[in-house]
Parts: C-alpha cells; sequence; structure tokens
C-alpha cells in the first residue's frame, strides 16, 4: 500500500433522514426513505471505519453514527459542492494527508472499494463513477496539493471531475467497483439495498 503523508479521512456528505431520497417518493413511505437512507449512512461509516488506512471519518450534515473517530459537522449550507469543499479544507488544515469523499448511499461498498481508492500514487487522483459512467460516488484526493481541487457535483460530474484532477496537475485514474458505482436514486436501484416491493 502507498502510504499517505498523514492521515487519512473519509468524508461523507448527508442529508437529513427526513428529507432524503425523495425520488423514492413513489415507491417508499417517508418512513421507509428516512430508515433506508440512516441505514446506508450507517454502512458506509461502518465500512471505512472499519478499514485501518482510515483514521478519520466525517459526516457533513444529516447525523452521524455513533463510534470511535466519527465526527459530525453541520452542513455549511450552499449545496454539495460547498460542503465537500469546506470539509477538504478543514481536513488540509489539520494535516491531513488523503480525503476521500464517499456518497453516505452505497450500501455495497466493501473494504475493497477503499483499498482501490486508497491505495494510489501521490500524483494521482481517483475518480469513482456511478453506474451510469456519469456521475460521482468517490474520490480520492492526496494532500497538500489537492487541496487546490474543486469540487463540481452536478450532471456529468465524473468527467468534470477528471478535468479538474488534470487541470491542477494531477493524474486522474477511474476507480471502478460494484460498491462503489451501485448509489440508490431511483426505484430500480433499490434491489442493490436489499429492498423489494411487497
Amino acid at each position: 500500500m502507498i502510504s499517505p503523508a498523514g492521515p487519512c479521512w473519509a468524508v461523507v456528505p448527508a442529508k437529513p433522514a427526513s428529507r432524503a431520497k425523495s425520488r423514492l417518493s413513489g415507491v417508499l413511505s417517508p418512513a421507509e426513505r428516512a430508515r433506508l437512507a440512516a441505514d446506508m449512512l450507517a454502512h458506509v461509516v461502518a465500512t471505512a471505519r472499519a478499514y485501518d488506512a482510515i483514521d478519520a471519518v466525517l459526516v457533513i450534515g444529516g447525523s452521524a453514527p455513533q463510534g470511535d473517530g466519527v465526527e459530525w459537522a453541520e452542513d455549511p449550507g450552499g449545496g454539495l459542492n460547498v460542503a465537500l469543499q469546506w470539509a477538504l479544507d478543514q481536513v488540509a488544515h489539520r494535516g491531513g494527508g488523503r480525503v476521500v469523499t464517499l456518497a453516505g448511499d452505497l450500501p455495497l461498498l466493501t473494504q475493497a472499494d477503499l483499498i482501490r481508492l486508497i491505495d494510489l500514487p501521490r500524483d494521482t487522483i481517483g475518480v469513482a463513477p456511478d453506474r451510469h459512467g456519469t456521475g460521482t460516488n468517490a474520490l480520492s484526493l492526496p494532500l497538500p496539493g489537492a487541496d487546490r481541487f474543486r469540487f463540481a457535483y452536478g450532471s456529468g460530474s465524473f468527467a468534470r471531475h477528471r478535468s479538474e484532477a488534470r487541470r491542477i496537475g494531477y493524474n486522474a485514474c477511474a476507480i471502478l467497483g460494484n460498491g462503489l458505482a451501485k448509489d440508490i436514486d431511483e426505484p430500480d436501484d433499490l434491489a442493490d439495498a436489499g429492498w423489494r416491493e411487497s
């Protein structure tokens, strides 16, 4: 494994469970959506905490599952890109050696996925696409240096994040794997979370 220059942090942005997964409102009740969102967030955080190459987990917004090595911060407002930019600045200021951002809705995430994200050369930024190959479900940013990275979530973010990596002088590596690609946004995705219509 390639050792980072300092502690490795996982950053997981999260909406309040009561507002999460609105696109599933046609098939899940508000209580079911809240429970699904909370369960997936807990899985992502627990998977990150169980991997000894990750020194700390920071959850932004939502409600952080309890546990050693898990910090929680209020969402600073302004959307996902602003929240992640704030987190990147915080980790860089605290001497972090790598930041791994993870979507909070990855029910199949495994330690093997995290290894692929973290075990990268220091001149490389990892970008993990969603199942459609257009969005971004995870990023791996080496510090110092990649603190100049600017997040570009929204339509077509996978291509934009790879371009941003090259803009600041880093190689851009696509990190592929079911656990990173299969987030839960639409009703057809629910089978990956173990949910079936009754």
